[in-house]
């Protein structure tokens, strides 16, 4: 299932898209799907590594070498 998604852009950000479309031979909707898709995986990767960032600190892991000493 698909859904359509209509998006306003500023006439230099719409510019940049369609001259990037013209110069990689995609289309650009192509482009958009992929932007938004790696923007919710760098944002799940962001959100993991505060998470795991938070947990180390509790478990007193704090520097390198407090995990590599925890390791042994």
């Amino acid at each position: 299932m698909r859904s359509v998604l209509s998006v306003s852009l500023s006439e230099e950000i719409a510019a940049q898209l369609e001259q990037y479309a013209k110069a990689t031979g995609r289309n650009k909707s192509d482009i958009v799907k992929e932007s938004i898709s790696l923007y919710l995986w760098e944002e799940r990767f962001r959100k993991s590594r505060r998470n795991l960032g938070l947990k180390a600190k509790q478990a007193g892991l704090v520097t390198e070498a407090d995990v590599l000493k925890k390791a042994r």
